[in-house]
């Protein structure tokens, strides 16, 4: 009942207010999570200490509240992808690297996106770009918001023309990768988010921020199984809404060490993190696997 009257508000407000003024009202309700949502805020501050150690307190507590912000802001522009029309989609989300992408269309091509906050919205744009396109997604336990989430990312299927044969496919993580990659190798690009804690299963401790952490290795598996191009897709929040970067493709990978490729993985995921640091979605325990012996971080 609560998440549904949450949502006739926010596309209210959607349909009242321009992307600016969203935008705005959405960093004044993150400052406002901040300082409600304890537990989140908890496991934030307990992430940045890990990952930034050498910051004094101070700067991580400014560096959380703006991730709060950024994150209220992302929630409010996201309606553009519920709600809104491609035309305003395209002037919200800005594409940049295309040059990186087009060579590898067609074949099989994974699309590293790591978890910045404007991750969905900047998904939701890509398959309005390139669709179909075929890509694993975790079910949020609320069903209301998971149709919503589901309609959002499958509604701008320009390319999907009639007597093509081809539609974008999602499929749940427990589905197992047999059908993602069936349709990879048809030529539909992946749309994939390794950069959770999904466990010890399929995964190795790497070092993400100089913290051992549980990665999946998803990433080199898939590409080697599909022979599959790797193209790094971020987006990044900016002042008037979103940047989505594509970046050249990754050469020599996979390797020949699993290990390796996913230290690959999480070094160039830090890199960009260090980039825009509030933009990172730090509110996940990314550290909750821990490896034998070692005590948890987040008790």
């Amino acid at each position: 009942m609560m998440t549904r009257l949450g949502l006739a508000l926010l596309r209210l407000l959607h349909r009242l207010l321009p992307a600016a003024a969203l935008g705005r009202l959405g960093a004044m309700l993150g400052g406002l999570l901040y300082a409600l949502a304890g537990s989140r805020r908890r496991v934030g501050e307990t992430n940045l200490r890990l990952c930034f150690p050498e910051l004094p307190a101070g700067e991580r507590e400014a560096l959380l509240r703006r991730h709060f912000r950024a994150l209220g802001r992302s929630l409010m522009l996201e309606t553009v992808s519920w709600w809104g029309d491609r035309r305003q989609l395209e002037r919200l989300v800005r594409l940049e690297g295309l040059e990186h992408l087009r060579p590898h269309l067609g074949r099989p091509l994974i699309l590293l996106a790591p978890h910045f906050v404007g991750l969905n919205i900047g998904g939701v744009r890509v398959t309005a770009e390139l669709a179909p396109i075929v890509s694993i997604y975790t079910r949020i336990r609320d069903p209301g918001m998971d149709s919503l989430m589901l309609r959002a990312r499958t509604r701008f299927l320009a390319r999907e023309r009639e007597g093509s044969g081809e539609r974008s496919e999602m499929y749940a993580r427990n589905d197992g990768v047999k059908p993602v990659l069936r349709a990879m190798k048809r030529g539909l690009p992946l749309y994939y988010l390794p950069d959770m804690d999904f466990g010890t299963r399929d995964a190795v401790f790497v070092p993400f921020f100089g913290v051992p952490t549980a990665t999946v290795t998803g990433l080199a598996r898939l590409a080697r199984a599909a022979g599959a191009a790797v193209v790094p897709c971020v987006t990044r929040q900016t002042g008037s809404g979103y940047v989505t970067r594509f970046y050249p493709a990754w050469t020599d990978f996979p390797g020949g060490d699993l290990e390796a490729d996913t230290r690959r993985m999480n070094a160039f995921i830090e890199e960009r993190v260090r980039e825009m640091p509030e933009q990172y979605f730090w509110l996940h325990q990314r550290f909750k696997s821990r490896p034998p012996g070692e005590a948890g971080l987040y008790d």
